[in-house]
């Protein structure tokens, strides 16, 4: 019997196991691929060159998705991950890979992305912008502090651990209610290990309690640090409820210690989610806000604002989306999902005129200080939806654009904005995605008056599965 065939009578069976598969390449979102019978069987855990049994998820009739269980042989291109805590927390997936296969990965994820999903003409594509630094690269991170333990393998069988454990770190993988006690995150520079190892220290020596994700409620619930190339290092603490002597007495202690950190906010999070979307920080030392550099643009940064989490990567990815706009210093920019107006400033030299465009408010008053702030006069930013606000009316007062510049979110761009561009038809648009997967998809539909020029892949975030996109198109 075929193994398709054993597929389709063991579909609702559980613990079906495929012995010795041998990975053959990879596939999106940070798994692999093997063909067994004709099957596709998408892997978790497991690079090209492993030959592994798998434990099979969901099975369907084309294909199967499951996780690697045993490892029979390891690939040759294996290497070494340089974190304790790799394959257990959320992110750096790719550590075991070299970083030249994970570049060599990520440029195919692109080009199958855009290849299967647009089904347009493509220009050859350019060379990926690969990243460094490869370690501490992030500006941002955000650390949970919880009441439950994620317990590794090893550790399931000693009666002296147990997951009633308070910990500071990140989530477990897949877990939504237990965190890893992280002991060194390699993704961001120090003090960041040193402020949050002292946080959670000061709060089992004083018997604060832990937030429990699970149940809602304890006082030490997330911390977000963020630390500039300016060498400024904003803080945030978030707690589960107003305790006030407990609160002053962990902040003064903050202070105490590190004394390098230029902006220390705290936040009271009552709510069953960890967004401060609708919460409002509160100042207890320093301005409010971090300064950070790209080129010789600075930008002011609040603890609720969006900035690109790789500064380095970030820049040269705000690079290559101005040499992409091929600016003469005559041009209109319309800059759509404009945030806190960073790409618009970075190519505002190069531009006649920036107009930015964001749904956020906030955002927008945070454009418009980063303009003032680099004595911008010919940058303007407005709040709103751009199908709404791009009327015959408002290109009348602020002209039509010649190059659109759009950055939107991972879900991409609405259809009715993808149609509103198409009604605009400038000369040339540049699309910058964190998503090649929605951005082809949105590619497929701009093709009725736009041809792509070029495609150029960046990475932010090395040794994960995460790749940005930028692509150039000219109006047909």
């Amino acid at each position: 019997m075929s193994l398709s065939l054993n597929f389709a009578g063991l579909r609702k069976k559980k613990n079906i196991v495929l012995q010795k598969v041998l990975v053959e390449d990879y596939a999106a979102e940070g798994r692999s691929l093997a063909r067994v019978d004709g099957k596709v069987i998408f892997i978790e855990d497991a690079i090209p060159g492993d030959v592994v049994d798998v434990r099979l998820g969901r099975t369907k009739k084309d294909w199967a998705e499951g996780r690697a269980a045993f490892f029979h042989s390891y690939s040759s291109d294996r290497i070494e991950p340089f974190c304790q805590h790799f394959g257990v927390c959320g992110g750096c997936q790719w550590q075991m890979l070299p970083y030249l296969k994970q570049l060599e990965y990520k440029q195919k994820q692109v080009r199958d992305n855009l290849e299967r999903i647009g089904k347009i003409p493509l220009p050859p594509f350019e060379a990926i912008e690969g990243a460094f630094p490869l370690t501490r690269y992030r500006n941002k991170l955000e650390y949970t502090f919880s009441n439950k333990r994620y317990l590794l393998r090893s550790e399931l069988q000693d009666p002296e651990i147990n997951t009633q454990l308070n910990v500071a770190g990140f989530h477990a993988r897949g877990i939504f209610d237990k965190v890893v006690n992280i002991q060194e995150c390699h993704l961001q520079a120090e003090p960041t290990n040193l402020i949050r190892l002292a946080v959670r220290d000061f709060g089992l020596a004083n018997d604060y309690t832990f937030y429990d994700i699970r149940e809602h409620y304890g006082f030490l619930r997330t911390l977000q640090l963020r630390i500039c190339r300016t060498g400024e290092i904003m803080a945030n603490m978030v707690f589960g409820h107003e305790d006030q002597p407990k609160r002053i007495a962990l902040l003064d202690h903050i202070i105490q210690q590190f004394p390098s950190i230029t902006t220390l906010l705290y936040t009271i999070n009552t709510k069953k989610n960890d967004s401060l979307n609708d919460l409002e920080p509160i100042i207890y030392t320093g301005p409010g806000y971090a300064i950070e550099t790209l080129e010789e643009f600075r930008f002011k940064i609040g603890p609720k604002s969006f900035f690109q989490t790789n500064t380095s990567q970030g820049e040269k990815l705000y690079q290559i989306t101005r040499e992409f706009a091929e600016l003469t210093g005559k041009e209109t920019v319309y800059d759509l999902y404009c945030g806190t107006g960073s790409i618009g400033i970075f190519l505002s030299k190069q531009a006649k005129k920036i107009i930015g465009v964001e749904l956020v408010g906030e955002a927008v008053t945070d454009a418009r200080e980063n303009a003032q702030l680099n004595n911008i006069s010919h940058a303007e930013f407005f709040t709103g939806d751009v199908a709404g606000i791009c009327n015959d009316a408002f290109f009348k007062q602020h002209g039509k654009p010649e190059v659109i510049i759009t950055d939107p979110p991972r879900a991409g761009m609405h259809e009715t904005l993808v149609n509103t561009i198409l009604d605009m038809a400038a000369p040339l648009v540049v699309y910058v995605s964190c998503n090649p997967a929605t951005q082809a998809r949105d590619l497929q539909l701009l093709d009725k008056k736009y041809t792509v020029t070029r495609v150029r892949p960046v990475d932010m975030f090395p040794h994960t599965l995460h790749i940005e996109n930028v692509v150039q198109l000219r109006l047909k």
